[in-house]
């Protein structure tokens, strides 16, 4: 390779991520149902019960039985596998899919687990979804990778999920 890779990522178009507000999700969820120890961690599974999402080019409800597969790892973080499905004011289905990964320091984690309220920028909580519609409205949408932050409240998450561009 005769150019230098350090220039490469140093400037220009892969020297940045840029994003833009794709919308706002909260998700209402049961309590969790622990299936126990596994050769990965402490597996556990999460159902979502509905939701709603809010943006400016996409507003809508989430469906009833999504799931979140989670693992609890030995060093206490937890590894999200989510699957929803979501309807557009407008009607159109569309499926949502994200991995995630949640951690921070043992005693703000501890709280979360029981439910209390903790400030959002005290731990680490992502996601990376994509999506997939039939829908011609939202054809567009099949071509976004996105990313989101997340914040857990007791009776769900709340996540800001941005496309990235």
């Amino acid at each position: 390779m005769d150019q230098d890779i350090t220039a490469v990522v140093a400037e220009g178009p892969l020297s940045t991520i840029r994003t833009r507000h794709l919308f706002t999700m909260r998700l209402d969820v049961r309590p969790i149902v622990p299936i126990g120890s596994t050769p990965n961690g402490f597996r556990r599974i999460g159902f979502v019960t509905g939701g709603e999402i809010v943006g400016e080019r996409i507003r809508g409800k989430v469906l009833n039985k999504a799931n979140d597969w989670q693992v609890k790892r030995p060093d206490g973080s937890v590894t999200l596998d989510v699957r929803l499905a979501f309807e557009t004011d407008s009607g159109a289905l569309v499926t949502m899919a994200y991995r995630g990964l949640r951690h921070g320091p043992a005693e703000v984690i501890e709280r979360l687990e029981r439910g209390e309220n903790v400030d959002p920028s005290s731990y680490y909580f992502r996601i990376a979804p994509i999506f997939e519609t039939a829908n011609a409205d939202l054809m567009w949408l099949n071509g976004v990778f996105a990313i989101g932050t997340g914040h857990r409240f007791p009776q769900g998450p709340i996540y800001n999920i941005f496309e990235v561009l």
